[in-house]
């Protein structure tokens, strides 16, 4: 059985999809069978009377995925309100039936580690319950050392294995205070520094290699 993975963030907007693309392809570009799964999507939008999530097709395009949208994204929403909740037992299935031809599987959240899946779960329980070991995606902008840090401690607190952390550039051109949490994060996080992606670079070949 291969590796399975939430690519989860410090906050949205950090580039969750991105990297999440990035592995899918690398992972693809060596010969792998990749699943991919965003099984909540917030912020579609209707096209022809159906709900696009931009997020998880990009996924399955990133990692030729030939499965169909229903089976990678069974719950989408137009807004933040995930209304009628979704049903872990359902996204198990589907991970399931993904996970079933795939040597890695990369399940992206909506939102954070700690992100309310339903009244009584979060992103943790499906991580617990799948299996998944905890690929934090960081985004490299101010209190980001603190978000990181909150992100990897409840991932520990909830017993989870966490496969490590990346730090993601969201914006061009790296300044002091960017390189200076990079240096931080190194220090003081409790976890396995995977490396940075760079704003609109490949990610880099050691992070792939970290985690096939």
């Amino acid at each position: 059985m291969g590796r399975r993975f939430l690519i989860t963030g410090t906050d949205k907007g950090v580039g969750k999809t991105t990297v999440g693309c990035a592995l899918g392809f690398a992972m693809r570009a060596r010969g792998m069978r990749v699943g991919v799964m965003k099984p909540i999507e917030t912020g579609c939008v209707e096209v022809d009377g159906v709900l696009e999530p931009r997020d998880a097709r990009a996924l399955s395009l990133a990692a030729s995925s030939p499965l169909p949208l229903e089976l990678i994204c069974p719950y989408r929403y137009k807004g933040l309100d995930l209304s009628p909740p979704p049903d872990l037992d359902e996204i198990a299935r589907c991970f399931r039936d993904i996970a079933a031809d795939s040597d890695a599987v990369l399940v992206e959240s909506a939102g954070t580690i700690a992100t309310p899946i339903n009244v009584d779960n979060d992103f943790a329980d499906l991580a617990s319950m799948l299996g998944l070991e905890i690929v934090a995606v960081v985004g490299n902008r101010p209190g980001c050392v603190s978000a990181a840090e909150s992100a990897l401690n409840y991932a520990e607190s909830r017993e989870l294995t966490t496969a490590g952390y990346i730090l993601c550039d969201v914006e061009p051109g790296a300044s002091r205070a960017e390189d200076a949490n990079e240096t931080t994060l190194i220090r003081t996080a409790g976890a396995l520094y995977l490396g940075r992606m760079r704003h609109r670079e490949p990610l880099a070949k050691a992070i792939v290699e970290a985690l096939l």
